[in-house]
């Protein structure tokens, strides 16, 4: 009989917790999400006519704002932000989420979803606001959420890079760098020649991605990635104390 029983503060222990599949913040699924349904709505509803339609009323023109009010629609109110929300071509879509959940995810996780939402409309009209300084008056339009990415990235820069010589924790926990700290990083110096340069060679014409028969809007990647690097002290709060486990309490009181 013996050989069958149970302990019974092994019987009462609880499961262990399961880790989530997508261990990534609600507002950055949120995010995935809305710009998934958005994306197919238009991929299997609209085109041609209903294609036109929705960029030319949710993506940004810089040709809008040399257009008199008088002869305004409202479009111009809403467009530095919706055209975050759309995307051309499947390729591009996933691009863009990909580099949100690697980005966004420690931004989200340290900033909340509030903040996140506000990061994400100020950075976007930051974004357009570049893009249509250096295309002023033409009629080009600007679809995408890579610039909102990019502003990510530069708050990234801020805080969740490992710090040299010092243990390592999740990222969203580090503390927030100056301006100045964070160019002496190597880490986030090396990250942002690399990302630079990459965007200056799209500039120039030199395809990274694809086969290079899609312009691709640096001018509103450097304008998101500027707004995130040096205004995401606006936006940032002290990060919670990371829990210790017993196991990690024991080694700090050893």
């Amino acid at each position: 009989m013996n050989e069958h029983s149970v302990e019974p503060q092994a019987a009462m222990e609880p499961p262990a917790p399961r880790s989530p599949i997508f261990n990534l913040p609600g507002s950055v699924l949120a995010a995935l999400a809305l710009l998934g349904l958005i994306y197919a709505v238009q991929s299997l509803f609209l085109s041609g006519n209903g294609l036109d339609w929705l960029f030319f009323n949710f993506g940004f023109i810089p040709l809008r704002y040399i257009t008199p009010l008088s002869e305004q629609g409202p479009q111009l109110l809403w467009t530095p932000i919706t055209y975050s929300l759309l995307h051309g071509s499947i390729e591009h879509i996933v691009f863009n989420g990909l580099w949100l959940m690697a980005f966004g995810t420690p931004v989200a996780r340290r900033i909340g979803a509030f903040r996140f939402v506000t990061f994400w409309v100020l950075s976007a009209i930051a974004a357009a606001a570049l893009h249509a300084a250096l295309n002023w008056g033409e009629a080009t339009l600007l679809i995408g959420a890579s610039g909102v990415v990019s502003g990510l990235m530069g708050a990234a820069c801020r805080f969740a890079f490992p710090p040299e010589q010092r243990i390592a924790r999740p990222a969203h926990l580090n503390a927030r760098l100056s301006m100045l700290e964070a160019f002496h990083s190597r880490t986030v110096v090396a990250f942002i020649l690399f990302w630079f340069v990459g965007n200056l060679l799209i500039a120039v014409g030199v395809p990274l991605i694809g086969d290079g028969s899609q312009a691709i809007a640096w001018d509103a990647h450097i304008g998101g990635f500027i707004f995130g690097f040096i205004l995401f002290s606006l936006f940032d709060r002290k990060p919670p104390e990371e829990p210790l486990t017993s196991e990690a309490s024991d080694i700090l009181q050893s």
